[in-house]
């Protein structure tokens, strides 16, 4: 087997099992592979007689100032459920334009992670800002697995080193949990987003450590999961109603879900936040005008999304892995 040459990357890639992008980066003991995989390429290579060609490994290696913002498949058409990613986006597309670089969109299938390979080897990207609702680790862990630059929105998986951004989820629960309590509601709801998701975990502990310090139990039969969407919001928000009729709080995770639960509040005669106060997660451009006004938990979304362009570039130029946790707060509107 040793005496075989290869004569080409893609030779190499395939060997190795991974894209042309990481076997150049690998070749060029490029901080940005780990040092396993970094380790592994070049003994592929060495074993196969592989000849570096100077020219093309330059080639291979030039940037293309594009960033891929990676996201789950939205909407045919523009919907209230788009809010927070189009917003993120926006604040994402500006910090990269500050920096040079040009973003792509890309709408992946959740059960699919051949895209990343596909952007890399063409040379078309340079890295990815992931921010999908659906199978994240799954994408994760494809993207580890090929040695691609990438942050993520969210919390980071233990054990793993890559870049991410995400706001004090923890500290946002609670904060929540402690303004409904200091309105006097004695039955407290949780509408949460997808079961399972790390963030929604820690929004959970939050806002039960809230109640713990009051000397309250989170009823279970109050703690409700859906995802981030008003009508999956509204299913829910009916559920809870008929479940426990003297609801009167609701701490949602996400502003478009607890403008799904407002209007079943609405519809079912209830007024808010009379019988019913409502605490969002957020902080959307739509929390401001909606009926009532909606008190949330701030993100500073323009923050997180400057982060998450601008770490990412310091990680393509200087193999920095940074985890950040951006601060939040609560901001106090007319409906809890």
């Amino acid at each position: 087997m040793g005496e075989k040459t290869v004569s080409t990357i893609d030779d190499i890639a395939t060997l190795a099992g991974v894209s042309k992008s990481t076997v150049s980066r690998a070749l060029n003991d490029s901080p940005l592979i780990g040092e396993e995989t970094r380790t592994r390429i070049q003994a592929i290579a060495r074993e196969h007689n592989f000849q570096i060609h100077v020219a093309a490994r330059r080639l291979s290696l030039q940037k293309s100032r594009t960033i891929v913002f990676v996201t789950h498949n939205y909407h045919k058409d523009f919907c209230f459920a788009d809010l927070f990613g189009l917003e993120m986006v926006g604040a994402i597309s500006h910090a990269l334009a500050d920096n040079n670089y040009d973003m792509l969109m890309a709408h992946v299938d959740p059960y699919v992670t051949t895209w990343a390979s596909q952007y890399l080897d063409s040379g078309r990207a340079d890295g990815f800002i992931l921010m999908t609702q659906t199978r994240k680790t799954f994408h994760i862990q494809r993207l580890v697995e090929i040695g691609a630059p990438f942050i993520v929105w969210g919390v980071p998986l233990p054990n793993e080193s890559y870049c991410s951004v995400t706001g004090d989820n923890y500290r946002g629960g609670l904060l929540a949990g402690r303004r409904l309590l200091s309105l006097g509601r004695k039955k407290i709801a949780f509408l949460g987003g997808p079961q399972g998701e790390l963030e929604v975990e820690r929004r959970y502990q939050g806002f039960e450590a809230a109640m713990l310090e009051a000397g309250r139990t989170v009823d279970p039969a109050l703690v409700v999961n859906a995802h981030y969407s008003s009508e999956g919001a509204a299913e829910m928000t009916g559920l809870l109603l008929e479940q426990a009729p003297d609801l009167d709080g609701i701490f949602s995770c996400s502003d478009v879900m607890a403008v799904g639960a407002m209007d079943v509040l609405r519809a079912s005669g209830r007024s808010i936040p009379g019988d019913v106060a409502v605490v969002g997660y957020d902080d959307l451009s739509i929390a401001a005008i909606c009926n009532p006004p909606l008190t949330t938990i701030s993100q500073h979304l323009p923050l997180a999304g400057r982060m998450l362009a601008e770490n990412l570039i310091q990680y393509l130029q200087q193999g920095l892995v940074t985890n950040v946790c951006v601060p939040v707060h609560l901001i106090v509107r007319q409906s809890g």
